[in-house]
């Protein structure tokens, strides 16, 4: 029987987030239904729920940074049992049979289906993602979660801003002797430190605001630059293998591909809701530059990241709030008023 479950969304782009009843299938033979215990708060939320992404489907429920507790499993899953800890992050399903499946990058896949926002032939015939009590799910999209239970909240953000930015420090191998740029210290930057400084590069972490210098560098950072500064950036010119660049606003990138050494390499892996201004390409072609792109990361490098976060006690740094702050959370996001990443707690949507 299907479950009737809280949880919080909206009817439309220009209507708050408000609380909500929606239903979760009752588990297939190779689906985990997991009870949420906390749902990050990602800034991509924000554009697709206000319909600042094309296709945004209502009623739309946010939300994939999921952490909680395996309450019960398919015939067939053997994975997992209830009372395990794990995660679900921004992929549900995926076709499982594409060049990109079998390479375990369902990230890349044509047909992968986000948390929420996709396509299914649940009610109401779209994905419904974790600002809400429960989510069921092919097991093959579940993560297992090693981190000590009381880091659980914490660990939630990992699921996608974690793997957005682990996955291209690890495909350009940021590690002993390469140097790294993080460009932008919030929700994605500041995991980007954190896990660029964990590999072993020299990391530094740029800003446009003096007073997260020192934010910086408590994240790991080796150096910290202060990018509307002409001289600080000057220093550093033609000196980086890898710039992250994590800003989710249109900005000039042309000052941070001149930092890049010959054939270094800048990704880009905030989303706009506006295009960059294009580069000048004598940037590029004249020390054989790259400017690229990565998504988030197909499921094996996801559980890869979440171990290596265990292993090395990484998670993010976080404002746990209610469920019914959030609206508050978005505007406060949009001013960049959160160090460094929000995160609902579940169990208040049963209040």
């Amino acid at each position: 029987m299907n479950t009737n479950v809280k949880a919080y969304g909206a009817h439309a782009g220009d209507r708050p987030l408000e609380p909500m009843n929606i239903i979760r299938r009752v588990p297939g033979a190779h689906d985990v239904r997991i009870d949420i215990a906390y749902c990050g708060v990602c800034h991509s939320d924000i554009h697709q729920v206000r319909a600042e992404w094309a296709g945004t489907r209502f009623p739309c429920v946010p939300g994939h940074e999921i952490v909680g507790r395996v309450s019960a499993v398919g015939a067939q899953v053997s994975a997992f049992k209830a009372g395990d800890l794990v995660g679900v992050g921004c992929i549900v399903d995926s076709c499982k049979h594409c060049d990109d499946c079998a390479a375990g990058l369902e990230n890349y896949c044509d047909h992968m289906v986000g948390t929420y926002n996709g396509p299914t032939p649940d009610a109401p015939g779209h994905t419904l993602g974790g600002y809400s009590q429960q989510i069921v799910a092919h097991e093959r999209y579940v993560l297992r979660v090693r981190h000590p239970e009381a880091q659980l909240a914490a660990v939630a953000p990992l699921l996608c801003a974690g793997i957005t930015t682990y996955s291209p420090l690890r495909y350009w191998n940021a590690g002993p002797g390469k140097k790294v740029g993080v460009v932008g210290i919030g929700g994605l930057g500041h995991m980007g430190i954190k896990l660029a400084h964990a590999m072993g590069a020299h990391v530094v972490a740029f800003t446009t605001s003096e007073s997260k210098r020192e934010d910086a560098r408590t994240l790991g950072a080796d150096e910290a630059v202060v990018s509307r500064n002409p001289a600080e950036m000057a220093a550093h010119a033609k000196s980086f293998d890898l710039i992250l660049n994590t800003v989710a606003a249109p900005h000039n990138l042309d000052a941070f591909l001149a930092l890049l050494k010959r054939d270094g390499t800048m990704t880009l892996v905030g989303a706009p809701s506006s295009p960059h201004p294009s580069p000048e390409v004598f940037s590029l072609i004249m020390k054989r530059r790259s400017l690229a792109g990565s998504m988030i990361g197909g499921i094996p490098e996801t559980q890869e990241m979440l171990d290596f976060c265990a292993g090395h006690g990484i998670v993010a740094d976080i404002e746990l709030i209610r469920a019914d702050a959030i609206n508050d959370a978005y505007e406060r996001m949009l001013k960049g008023d959160v160090k460094y990443r929000f995160v609902i707690d579940c169990a208040s949507l049963a209040a």
